[in-house]
């Protein structure tokens, strides 16, 4: 949780989006870029979180379904979905959610280690916790984790 907190005082912008119910947020410093969903060629036989690759701008890019990874329930595409284009370790993937909200500023003091409660997410996907004005929450995603297919080749169970 150091690192978290020292990171966050070079680099405390985080992109929020949305993932079902709840909001996440990702380091910006993580964020390539984010774009309209274009088509996405699938590939066989791949794990049924893989959606696919998609061409950009000359790059052949794979894309996560946020939404699979991490178990959730499949919904309808719409307008609001985006993909968030991450960037670790020169290694580039897309990651499609719901929507994104906008680019926030929070204070390391507002970041706190995430509770050991159960989540819908896998513990380990979860770098900690935001707290955001009203009393809201917010999960800040370890990417590098979610984005490591061949370690973390597993999905959340669905809630309850």
């Amino acid at each position: 949780m150091a690192e978290l907190r020292e990171k966050s005082k070079a680099s405390s912008k985080f992109v929020s989006f949305i993932l079902g119910e709840e909001e996440y947020g990702v380091d910006i410093d993580k964020v390539h870029e984010i774009i309209r969903i274009p088509e996405i060629t699938s590939i066989p036989q791949r794990a049924d979180y893989f959606a696919g690759i998609i061409n950009l701008r000359g790059k052949v890019i794979p894309v996560i379904n946020l939404r699979k990874r991490f178990g959730f329930e499949e919904v309808e595409e719409d307008s609001k979905q985006r993909i968030i284009v991450i960037e670790i370790e020169r290694k580039i993937t897309g990651v499609i959610v719901d929507s994104v909200n906008e680019v926030l500023d929070i204070e390391a003091e507002k970041i706190d280690e995430a509770p050991s409660l159960g989540s819908k997410v896998n513990e380990d996907y979860i770098k900690g916790m935001a707290k955001l004005e009203n009393d809201q929450l917010m999960i800040l995603l370890d990417m590098k984790q979610i984005l490591d297919l061949d370690a973390n080749d597993h999905k959340v169970e669905k809630a309850a």
